[in-house]
């Protein structure tokens, strides 16, 4: 899938609406009680951009990025700032955070999840595009040096371990990072309305995000 390695201006998609959307089929019987389904395994987030355009600069930026993507062509990455880190948004990451595996000793590529909620009703995310040089490792506890043992592929959010620190059995794995989400414009036309001299606006810049 074409994919472009670059995120769209943080200060536009700060002021934007969205958040994940699920899939569920519901059927009301005749005696009122519901049949639900989940047609979705894993959810899939939607935003609207377009709310933070506040000037002139703000609307020729996307107009930019709109064009070098080619519409709906070009993935490209998307800060959502209600959900960009391996912990709440106000914290600060930590090589605990996050449970990504069990060592066997011999696995040496882990993929980068996160997981929301506990137990059995709990829901794990891939994150695929890591931010490059945010994510931090701990094996049994013990947190590892980027680089000498460990290598993370931030277009893919896959860790792999070096010769010397692949994590013996029964080691746990976690991980700390920041991310963004792949998305891509949800349209090839972008309806611009100017209100006066010294600002626009954009109505709507819709997105979506794309499975890699």
């Amino acid at each position: 899938m074409s994919f472009h390695e670059v995120r769209f201006p943080t200060a536009i998609s700060r002021g934007s609406h969205g958040g994940p959307e699920r899939r569920t089929d519901v059927v009301v019987l005749g005696s009122g009680h519901e049949e639900r389904n989940s047609r979705w395994a894993d959810s899939r987030r939607n935003y609207n951009a377009g709310y933070g355009v506040r000037s002139l600069d703000d609307l020729h930026s996307v107009i930019a990025f709109f064009e070098e993507r080619r519409g709906r062509l070009y993935g490209f990455r998307w800060r959502d700032h209600g959900d960009w880190k391996s912990c709440p948004p106000q914290a600060a990451t930590s090589a605990l955070d996050q449970v990504i595996g069990t060592g066997d000793g011999t696995t040496i590529v882990f993929q980068l999840v996160k997981t929301y909620g506990i137990g059995t009703t709990s829901w794990t995310r891939d994150i695929v595009k890591p931010v490059e040089g945010s994510v931090k490792i701990a094996v049994a506890g013990v947190p590892l040096a980027a680089g000498s043992a460990f290598t993370v592929d931030a277009a893919t959010g896959l860790v792999t371990f070096v010769p010397g620190h692949v994590p013996a059995t029964g080691q746990q794995i976690t991980a700390g990072y920041e991310f963004d989400v792949p998305v891509r414009f949800d349209t090839d036309r972008l309806e611009i309305n100017l209100t006066g001299f010294q600002s626009g606006a954009i109505p709507s810049i819709p997105l979506v995000e794309i499975r890699l």
